[in-house]
C-alpha cells in the first residue's frame, strides 16, 4: 500500500507535465502557423494610397523613401511648406516616378486633419494606410514644464491621431479594408524623468492605439502600435529644451548619437514598414526597448529606483524663470554637443531634413 500511495502523486505529477507540455507544443504550433499564413499574405504596397503625418523630416521621411521605393502613392502631411518640398524633391531624386502629394497641415487642429486627408482622397481616389508619426519632443525638469506643454503634447500625439484616424476610417470601410500604424515610443511604455509631456502623450496613444486594433479588425482594418527606442533620425536638433537647456539638449544628443543605445533610422523605418505588411499588433524597435519594458514588468520598484537615480544624474532645474523658455536643439550648442560625441545624430540630421 506504501508503495501506490507513493506512486499516484507521481503518476499525476507526470499527467500534468503531459498536458503543460502538449498545451506548449500546441501554443508554439498555433504561434508558427499564424506567422506563416501572415508571411504568405503579406500586404503589398504597390499602388497603395499611404498617408504619412510628419512625413516631411526623419522618420517620417525615412519611411516615405521606403514605401517610395516600393511603388506606394504617397501623402506627406506636415507644417512646414519649405520642408515638404524638400521632402518630395529628396524622394523624387530617389525615385523619379515616385507620386507624392505634399499638404500643409498641422495635425493639432481637425480641420487641417480632416482638410488634408479630404485631399489625399482626391487626388489618389482612396486611402489605404495611414501612418500617425507626427511628433514633438520637449525635454528638460518637471519644474519647468507648463500646462501649455502637457497640452501641447497631447494634441501633438493622442488627438492628431485620434483626427486623421476618423477622418480616413470611412474610406478604409468602405473599401473593406485598411492599416493604420500608430507610432508611439518606448516612453509609451516606461515614463523617463525629463520627458514627462512626452511620456504621458505617448502612453495615451498606445492605449489607443490598442483599443482600436482590437474594435476595427471586424472591419479588416489591421492597427499597428510601434514602440521605438533611440533612432538616429537626427531629431534632438529640432526637440525642445527647458532648464539649463545646452546640458538637457547635450546628454540628449550624446545619447541619441551612441550606437550601442540608438538603431539607425533606415535600419528603424524598414522594420516598420514590415510590422505594417505583416499587420503586427505591437512593434518595440531596439532590443535595449525590450529589455526595458521586461525590467520594468518583472521588477518594477527596482527599476522606479533606476530611473529615479537616472533623474539624479541629469542636469537640474534652474531657479532662473529663463528655465521654462524652450528652445531648440540647434540654439542649444555646448562643448558636448555638437561634438565628436554627437557626430552620427548630426550626419542623421543633414541625411533627413532636420536642418532648415
Amino acid at each position: 500500500m506504501g508503495m501506490g500511495i507513493a506512486t499516484a502523486p507521481r503518476m499525476r505529477t507526470t499527467q500534468q507535465q503531459r498536458t503543460a507540455l502538449f498545451v506548449g507544443a500546441a501554443a508554439a504550433g498555433a504561434l508558427m502557423a499564424a506567422r506563416a499564413w501572415r508571411r504568405r499574405h503579406a500586404y503589398d504596397f504597390a499602388g497603395k494610397s499611404v498617408v504619412i503625418t510628419g512625413g516631411s523630416r526623419g522618420l517620417g521621411l525615412v519611411m516615405a523613401r521606403a514605401l517610395a521605393g516600393e511603388g506606394a502613392r504617397l501623402t506627406l502631411i506636415a507644417r512646414d511648406p519649405d520642408a515638404l518640398t524638400r521632402a518630395a524633391d529628396d524622394i523624387r531624386g530617389r525615385q523619379p516616378f515616385a507620386d507624392v502629394l505634399t499638404i500643409a497641415a498641422d495635425v493639432r487642429q481637425q480641420q487641417d486633419v480632416e482638410r488634408a486627408i479630404t485631399q489625399a482622397v482626391e487626388r489618389f481616389g482612396r486611402i489605404d494606410v495611414l501612418i500617425n508619426n507626427a511628433g514633438i519632443i520637449q525635454t528638460g525638469p518637471v519644474d519647468h514644464m507648463t500646462m501649455g506643454d502637457y497640452q501641447d503634447a497631447m494634441n501633438t500625439h493622442f488627438w492628431g491621431p485620434l483626427y486623421a484616424t476618423m477622418a480616413a476610417l470611412p474610406h478604409m470601410r468602405e473599401r473593406g479594408e485598411g492599416r493604420i500604424v500608430n507610432i508611439s515610443s518606448i516612453s509609451g511604455r516606461i515614463s523617463a524623468p525629463h520627458l514627462v509631456p512626452y511620456s504621458a502623450s505617448k502612453f495615451a496613444l498606445v492605449g489607443l492605439s490598442d483599443g482600436l486594433r482590437a474594435e476595427l479588425a471586424r472591419d479588416n482594418i489591421i492597427v499597428t502600435t510601434v514602440c521605438p527606442g533611440l533612432m538616429r533620425t537626427g531629431s534632438p536638433e529640432n526637440a525642445m529644451f527647458k532648464g539649463q537647456h545646452a546640458k538637457e539638449y547635450a546628454w540628449f544628443a550624446i545619447a541619441d548619437s551612441l550606437p550601442l543605445a540608438s538603431i539607425d533610422a533606415d535600419r528603424a523605418g524598414r522594420q516598420i514598414v514590415e510590422a505594417c505588411r505583416r499587420g503586427d499588433a505591437e512593434l518595440v524597435v531596439t532590443v535595449q526597448a525590450k529589455l526595458a519594458i521586461l525590467a520594468r514588468t518583472v521588477a518594477p520598484e527596482l527599476f522606479g529606483d533606476a530611473m529615479a537615480l537616472m533623474n539624479r544624474l541629469l542636469p537640474d532645474p534652474t531657479p532662473r524663470a529663463s528655465g521654462d523658455q524652450a528652445r531648440p536643439g540647434r540654439d542649444s550648442d555646448s562643448p558636448w554637443a555638437p561634438s565628436v560625441l554627437t557626430t552620427l545624430t548630426q550626419s542623421a540630421a543633414q541625411e533627413n531634413n532636420e536642418r532648415p
